[in-house]
């Protein structure tokens, strides 16, 4: 355990049979940002709930900054009021009865009386609340009210600061001010962040790190681009909302291991060298490393797989357009390219087109989906070493 617990950051260990089923383990650095993203029921609030001391696992470990906070195989757990926690709520959960500036003065009971009126204003003024301390909530716009929630929760000097879909409850506009004050906001503090969100561009935008959780497990932690680029399985992938996802089989071609696609025979940068000959493997392909070729100009480039297709669904999206293509045995390519450039390539429903599937982007998967079910289904067999 003295080794989970080194340094500044958050670490958490949750295991049991039910009746929330649990398998997540996660950690965060002090000064980045966590996401936790999966879909509703997967235990993202469960397990922000966990760190706050709301909720205790049957087995659980929660250490922040060298401190434990709860250590289930000694019968160890700190209160909620014990634990140095800052925590935003979805609906805010702001006193009505109190204005802007008794709501942050609440959080400050480790400070002197005499202290607290000035060090609320700061915190408000760090939100760009400046001017409205005196408002109640309900005279309070969406953001107003989650800047003051948020200076609350900040204003305990917490050691960690949990976020539960803040952003949730706002217009779109809001949203991406909000999300930019977190940005410019994280740069005054230097501690662990988790957010939880079901926004995966939002995730992607804020957090150093994105933990996938589904059904209670956690399945694979790692920064946006390595998650959306190399996800560790079929359903990962799927939970990322990724697309690309096919089967394939090693051969050899020309003394060289390749990997079989229906009639083509795929270069891959790497990994086929690990895996047999005959070997099924499940792989992906980021939409970023499929390239169009312009019309009767069709690339015959190294490490490029050259691949015909028939243009099978066009969704236009404003400035882009979401291009469906169906290969010769019957998988689907799905990528994204400006609606202008679909246009000069005159690409249009039934129309065959050329693409390369880039070489360095094909990704093995270690997992076909039903390993990773198979995986899922034995949460209830805890681990007791943590």
């Amino acid at each position: 355990m003295a080794d989970i617990i080194t340094g500044n950051g958050l670490t958490v260990v949750a295991k049991q049979c039910g009746p929330i089923p649990l398998d997540a383990s996660f950690s965060c650095p002090a000064g980045q940002l966590l996401a936790l993203v999966g879909p509703s029921g997967s235990g993202k609030t469960t397990l922000l709930r966990t760190i706050a001391g709301l909720y205790q696992p049957e087995k659980g470990l929660v250490a922040c900054a060298g401190n434990v906070w709860l250590a289930t195989e000694r019968g160890y757990s700190l209160t909620p009021q014990q634990r140095k926690i800052g925590m935003v709520f979805q609906d805010y959960a702001l006193f009505p009865h109190l204005s802007a500036l008794e709501n942050v003065q609440l959080a400050m009971g480790h400070l002197p009386q005499a202290q607290r009126q000035l060090r609320a204003k700061q915190w408000l003024a760090n939100v760009r609340l400046e001017g409205l301390e005196k408002r109640f909530p309900s005279q309070l716009s969406g953001g107003q009210r989650q800047r003051v929630a948020l200076a609350r929760a900040l204003a305990r000097e917490p050691q960690a600061l949990l976020l539960d879909e803040p952003f949730s409850a706002v217009d779109q506009v809001t949203r991406r001010r909000l999300q930019r004050e977190l940005a410019l906001l994280r740069q005054q503090i230097s501690i662990p962040i988790i957010l939880v969100t079901h926004d995966l561009e939002e995730a992607a935008a804020l957090a150093d790190q994105i933990c996938v959780l589904h059904n209670g497990v956690s399945l694979q932690q790692g920064s946006p681009e390595a998650l959306f680029r190399r996800p560790a399985s079929p359903l990962v992938a799927r939970l990322l909302d990724r697309h690309n996802i096919f089967e394939g089989q090693v051969v050899s071609s020309n003394g060289q291991r390749r990997l079989q696609w229906g009639k083509y025979c795929l270069e891959v940068a790497g990994g086929l060298d690990d895996l047999s000959l005959g070997e099924s493997v499940t792989w992906y392909l980021p939409p970023s490393d499929i390239v169009l070729h312009r019309r009767d100009r069709p690339s015959q480039g190294e490490r490029e797989n050259p691949v015909a297709a028939t243009v099978d669904e066009m969704v236009v999206l404003g400035g882009i357009t979401s291009i469906s293509l169906r290969v010769s045995h019957g998988d689907r390519l799905r990528f994204d390219i400006a609606t202008h450039a679909a246009r000069r390539n005159q690409l249009a429903l039934g129309e065959q087109v050329h693409v390369s599937l880039l070489a360095k982007g094909v990704y093995l998967m270690s997992g076909s989906e039903e390993a990773v079910a198979n995986a899922l289904n034995s949460v209830s067999s805890l681990n007791s070493e943590y």
